[in-house]
């Protein structure tokens, strides 16, 4: 579900909160908000970008991986992998 920037239409009449602006996690099916929650003064959804991850993180490293209590395997054969993180069996296959 995407997290939506709302903020007040204008100045005039309107609280800090829609002012300074304010967010909502909504499904993409939900109608936008089309007043403030405080104060009733129309907001508009704000375009603002997108938070993306890069391939070049860490989160993925065996080191990473152990640490947050997951196992990690990779595929050395049809149906067999080996273990290369955490405290599962060295091996599994199908």
């Amino acid at each position: 579900m995407p997290i939506y920037e709302y903020q007040a239409k204008s100045e005039d009449a309107s609280c800090d909160f829609c002012r300074a602006g304010f967010e909502r996690l909504q499904k993409l099916a939900d109608a936008a908000v089309l007043a403030c929650p405080q104060c009733s003064h129309p907001v508009r959804r704000v375009i603002s970008a997108p938070n993306v991850q890069s391939s070049s993180t860490d989160a993925l490293k065996p080191k990473n991986v152990e640490k947050h209590g997951f196992t990690q395997y990779r595929k050395v054969g049809k149906g067999k992998y080996e273990k290369t993180a955490g405290k599962g069996p060295k091996k599994i296959s199908a």
